[in-house]
């Protein structure tokens, strides 16, 4: 069976990606034209993230770029900042004392985005950090927080910035230099619509410069940014590339460099798509901070999550995504990210959530998919 997966990740991948990810493989251990492929692929996804900051695509799917980032700039002992809005902000705080890092949990609302005025009232007292980690889209519950603000905040206390933008980055604007982010860690499956496996790290000076300060060795090898250094010039990666799909994201990250339209698109669709559920008398999960790349609503009384996306797969080949831990069973998450955030297939998407929840016994005080094709005209 063959599903149209409307999820915040893994997202469609369009068939040119898909068709560079068949290309005839050569050695890219050996091959010193893929050497410069690779480097130029990292020097095409720095320049949309606008900054000159080394980018490195790694090995593996995108949390590997959290642990890396966590395990390269940790030290025994170091106090690290978690900014904790959602499952994946606190998550941080694993990765951190898996290192030897002590996580101080900066907890708050999580139907909220952090507000930059309280955090700098708590930052006035508490600022003896070494870094500080902040989710930009908490996927779980579609929570997007102002990297924009933030993370300046956190460096005008000197605290080095990681920033997770997995989920956001090229749906939500994301510009490296401007927003002073030290460590930016992306992932090939959601927005940028590759495949899933592979992630990508833009790594600033001041974050290298503290890889280099370390008094002990990173507790890791392959979640260890420093072991590509120097990379280019010697011609040699540490580990074999996964070549395949490398071209695919080379061809997917091609697609967003043509697409001058992504951002106010993914806007468009995700203000659309959230007035749809509001006026449809579904709640939107959160109370601020929605995120243009994912759209998610509190279950109905009337139902359950495991018969709104049972429904939705068997009878309409659509895949939607439930949530997981303190939301699991909670909430439904409609993915409009990267190929996702297409006007055609949110349409149809919406109309089988109609038929689904009248099935379902899910009374609507308007139609989903009307309100979101009333909402796109001009």
């Amino acid at each position: 069976m063959k599903y149209k997966i409307m999820t915040p990740g893994p997202t469609q991948v369009a068939e040119n990606v898909r068709m560079a990810r068949s290309l005839a493989c050569t050695n890219p251990d050996l091959d010193e034209e893929f050497v410069d492929f690779y480097k130029e692929t990292c020097e095409l996804i720095s320049r949309l993230l606008h900054t000159e900051n080394e980018t490195l695509i790694l090995g593996g799917e995108g949390i590997l770029g959290l642990e890396a980032a966590c395990a390269s700039l940790t030290e025994p002992g170091d106090n690290v900042l978690v900014l904790d809005n959602g499952v994946y902000g606190k998550g941080f705080a694993d990765f951190v004392s898996m290192y030897g890092g002590k996580p101080t949990l900066y907890t708050v609302d999580d139907k909220n985005p952090i507000d930059p005025v309280a955090l700098e009232a708590y930052l006035e007292e508490h600022h003896e950090f070494k870094y500080a980690t902040v989710v930009h889209c908490d996927t779980p519950s579609g929570m997007l927080n102002d990297i924009g603000s933030i993370c300046p905040l956190l460096k005008k206390y000197g605290i080095l910035t990681v920033v997770d933008s997995v989920s956001a980055m090229f749906g939500e604007e994301v510009r490296v230099d401007d927003h002073q982010i030290d460590l930016l860690c992306g992932g090939s499956q959601k927005a940028v619509s590759a495949p899933p496996g592979l992630t990508f790290v833009v790594v600033s000076e001041a974050a290298k410069k503290a890889m280099a300060d370390r008094e002990t060795p990173i507790a890791s090898f392959y979640a260890n940014l420093k072991i590509f250094e120097g990379y280019y010039d010697a011609k040699w990666f540490p580990y074999t590339m996964p070549i395949s799909d490398i071209y695919g994201l080379r061809a997917a990250f091609d697609n967003i460099a043509a697409d001058e339209d992504m951002l106010s698109r993914h806007a468009r669709i995700g203000n659309a798509c959230r007035k749809a559920v509001t006026e449809s008398g579904l709640k939107l999960h959160l109370e601020a901070g929605f995120s243009n790349t994912v759209t998610v609503f509190d279950v109905p009384k009337e139902t359950t999550a495991k018969a709104i996306l049972d429904t939705m797969r068997s009878e309409h080949q659509i895949m939607l995504a439930g949530s997981f831990d303190t939301l699991a069973g909670q909430v439904i998450r409609i993915g409009h990210m990267g190929t996702n955030a297409n006007v055609p297939d949110m349409t149809e998407t919406l109309a089988a959530l109609d038929e689904t929840l009248a099935k379902l016994g899910v009374p609507l005080k308007a139609s989903l998919q009307q309100v979101f094709v009333d909402a796109l005209k001009p």
